[in-house]
């Protein structure tokens, strides 16, 4: 499947947006003592913060003076409707207009609108000879999407080979897509030797960076112990990884190892609840119906209860929050600051340090040190 751009590697493509800050003799004088500092880009700074109209208008000026990447940024503005409204045509119009300057970005996204026929006339052809222009300027994505053209063999030439050099180029560079379906060709030697062990590294690599179909494969390779040390524990742990991701063949494995207790505690609920969410994809396993025949009615209303609210929990069993208790206050209770009834009835005498009787306090009017006040 030709990919489409991640948005964070949109985001660092559109990194390299170029400023239009004023240097002032502050800036010379820092820059004296600090050494020189990275440009400071106001609309990529926008973009990224989520202030799109005020991307766009700092990127026009440049856009219309032929900055290939300010070109980019509001063609992505308009291809995805941030902040006006979505806008193929003039999206496909930036991107032409950025790919012409030399941005290996837009051209990659433009073939991606002509692949998917958006904003220009469907062709599968163009995209791919604008995949292979962006491949050869060296962009990650457009490698992958190359190496898949040349296994399909239709608008690129048919080269196991090729497409496994190119495979493997967008794997180095940490594309998950790219690591999962190089180890994929490793293991089967498709267009390269075949080597286990390189292949399942690669899987377990896409499968870290959490692509789900890598998970269910290097749990399978876990278990079946091809390319590693099986490990059944191990492989437990990843199916419930992409079971929670919401794959049906990785639910329905799952489910399996908690029915019998491979790998992982036997939980006949549990796995009944894996079962249910994997044929409510369609996925429909009689081994596990044998597995499962003996769980008692109660149990198995539970689990397709849990099943029908999952993600979710379901509201009987739901756990209700409970209201810490006070710990007990230990020694004597502090009297009441504002209630005479309890003030205490002795006083400590710091240089004698003996309690003393305290006697009534005397009217401050009739005290010597406190004499009423009279007329002159």
């Amino acid at each position: 499947m030709i990919r489409p751009l991640p948005v964070l590697a949109l985001v660092a493509a559109l990194a390299s947006l170029p400023t239009l800050a004023q240097e002032t003799p502050a800036d010379q004088i820092s820059e004296a003592v600090l050494g020189p500092r990275a440009p400071v880009d106001y609309a990529f700074g926008a973009f990224q913060r989520g202030y799109y109209l005020t991307a766009f208008e700092l990127a026009l000026p440049r856009a219309e003076q032929n900055d290939a990447a300010a070109q980019t940024l509001i063609a992505e503005i308009y291809a995805k409707g941030l902040g006006v409204p979505e806008n193929h045509e003039r999206a496909a119009g930036w991107y032409q207009l950025a790919s012409r300057n030399g941005d290996r970005l837009a051209t990659f996204e433009l073939g991606m609108l002509y692949q998917a026929g958006l904003g220009v006339p469907k062709s599968r052809e163009r995209s791919a000879e604008l995949f292979k222009a962006a491949s050869d300027a060296g962009y990650v994505p457009a490698k992958y999407n190359m190496a898949l053209l040349h296994v399909e063999g239709i608008y690129a030439e048919p080269s196991l080979v090729t497409a496994a050099t190119l495979m493997r180029e967008a794997a180095e560079a940490e594309l998950p897509e790219a690591q999962y379906d190089y180890g994929s060709m490793l293991l089967e030697g498709a267009g390269v030797a075949p080597n286990n062990e390189e292949g399942a590294r690669y899987i377990e690599l896409a499968a870290r960076q959490g692509l789900t179909d890598a998970q269910v494969d290097f749990a399978t390779l876990l278990y079946l112990g091809q390319g590693v040390e099986r490990n059944v524990e191990d492989a437990a742990l990843w199916y419930g990884r992409a079971a929670e991701s919401g794959s049906a063949v990785a639910q329905n494995r799952y489910a399996k190892l908690l029915a019998v207790g491979e790998g992982i505690e036997a939980n006949l609920e549990d796995a009944a609840m894996w079962r249910a969410l994997a044929r409510r994809q369609g996925l429909v396993d009689p081994d596990l119906d044998r597995l499962l025949v003996s769980i008692p009615p109660e149990t198995l209303a539970r689990a397709e209860e849990r099943a029908r609210f999952w993600p979710s929990t379901p509201l009987n069993i739901e756990t209700v929050a409970t209201v810490p208790s006070i710990a007990p206050v230990e020694g004597p209770v502090l009297p009441a600051p504002v209630d005479p009834e309890n003030a205490p009835s002795q006083v400590v005498d710091p240089a004698e340090g003996t309690a003393a009787e305290t006697a009534p306090a005397a009217p401050a009017e009739l005290t010597p040190e406190a004499p009423a006040a009279q007329d002159p």
